[in-house]
């Protein structure tokens, strides 16, 4: 399952954000969106979990909870 993740901080990186999620199941992948002439992260990005029972509790475990100082959001990707 292809979750979508928001309102994170430009300095959070994928291996922050791989951890977060990995404490609630298997992540077989992980990626920032970047912003293509500066580099720097655009403040969201997708976490790829192959259990969706793992993944869906990582959505509701996570969801509006604060991560460096924002409150993200978690969605299934579309």
């Amino acid at each position: 399952m292809k979750l979508l993740v928001r309102n994170l901080s430009r300095t959070t990186t994928e291996q922050e954000l791989r951890i977060l999620f990995s404490a609630h199941g298997k992540v077989t992948e992980c990626n920032l969106v970047l912003d293509q002439e500066t580099g720097k992260s655009k403040g969201f990005g997708f976490v790829e979990m192959p259990n969706e029972k793992e993944a869906k509790l990582a959505l509701s475990s996570l969801h509006e909870t604060r991560v460096a100082k924002n409150r993200i959001r978690v969605k299934v990707a579309q």
